[in-house]
């Protein structure tokens, strides 16, 4: 019988197994030694491995990830957790002049290997200021490795390879992601950077979805398949680096791209994903399209939450669209009944 852990429980194991492993890991962030525990992702780190290894910081985003960055290169390995991405603009700085930087300046002579765990996404009315995703900046920035699981499996063997890599590591996780049920293994294992994940085989049209994204479009191929239209649904795993060669292989098979982000759409991962494509496939007969937020600040309340977040219903009727542009506009009408366990408020 299969092992099966939520995402948060997954991500709990895998830093726990690597405080067990080596002594030189540390967790750190506002509230990660709170009993609330940053949604049960630091749950009883504190009183088995001591405040020493696991402590709450002040709210001060800039000195504390200066901190972090300080102490991986004298031969810790921190876990910097930001509860809230929107704040990391906060130590800009820090990681994208010192963190990604400094191996390069000195030949190799220094590391950076630091961690900095961000929870990203949909929550419950938090607005303008506190629902934001900027991985696409991180995207920017060489030297910065980026992950965003979607799964339980990769969330544990991405964090493992993070934790062990010398190298600064952007980890990306969405809250609704939390509360996702998947298999598991007990022991620790890795994950190698930059290969994608193929969620669901299909033969019409390939939807990409990055992080909580994945799981909207696996959902959005069950719509299809009303409509006898088989997806194939891959989920990038990380952003930096990109697989771009198992997507691509998926591309040429479909002709047809829907790249779902969770950030805005200027100058994000899916303009990344779909220039790559043209740049190796010019004068291709594909079709691509764009989804994310839209393009304005996000709003509190949620029937306008509504409309500015994709959904599975969004996604599978562009995809109608795009395979049969001349039948006119197609809605998926009924709800699939898939278990999901909604955020319903603050940690």
């Amino acid at each position: 019988m299969k092992r099966v852990l939520s995402y948060s429980e997954a991500i709990r194991e895998a830093t726990e197994q690597e405080m067990s492993r080596d002594p030189s890991v540390i967790v750190m962030g506002m509230g990660v030694d709170d009993p609330k525990a940053i949604l049960g992702t630091t749950k009883g780190l504190a009183g088995r491995f001591g405040h020493e290894r696991v402590f709450d910081t002040p709210l001060s985003e800039d000195g504390m990830t200066g901190l972090a960055i300080g102490a991986a290169m004298s031969g810790l390995r921190p876990i910097h957790v930001h509860i809230r991405m929107d704040f990391v603009l906060l130590a800009l700085n820090q990681l994208i002049n010192m963190a990604s930087k400094l191996c390069y300046m000195y030949a190799g002579k220094i590391s950076v290997p630091v961690v900095i765990r961000c929870i990203i996404g949909k929550s419950w009315g938090q607005g303008p200021q506190h629902s934001q995703s900027f991985y696409p900046l991180f995207m920017n920035i060489p030297g910065l490795k980026i992950a965003a699981p979607s799964t339980p499996y990769d969330a544990k063997g991405c964090l493992i390879s993070a934790i062990r890599d010398n190298n600064p590591v952007i980890f990306v996780e969405h809250r609704l992601l939390y509360y996702q049920k998947g298999y598991c293994p007990r022991g620790p294992f890795t994950m190698d950077f930059g290969k994608a994940r193929i969620l669901s085989r299909g033969r019409d049209i390939t939807l990409v979805g990055i992080s909580h994204m994945a799981v909207e479009c696996l959902r959005a191929k069950r719509y299809l398949q009303e409509k006898g239209i088989e997806a194939e649904v891959i989920d990038p795993v990380t952003l930096s680096p990109l697989d771009m060669e198992r997507i691509e292989k998926s591309v040429i098979k479909t002709r047809k791209l829907i790249v779902v982000d969770n950030a805005w759409i200027p100058c994000g991962a899916g303009a990344e994903i779909i220039s790559r494509i043209m740049e190796n496939n010019s004068g291709g007969d594909f079709i691509f399209k764009r989804m994310g937020f839209a393009f304005t600040p996000c709003p509190t309340t949620p029937a306008l939450e509504g409309s500015f977040y994709p959904n599975a219903k969004m996604i599978a009727a562009q995809a109608y669209k795009m395979l049969y542009p001349k039948a006119g506009q197609w809605k998926p009408k009924a709800n699939l009944k898939i278990e999901e366990v909604e955020f319903n408020g603050p940690f």
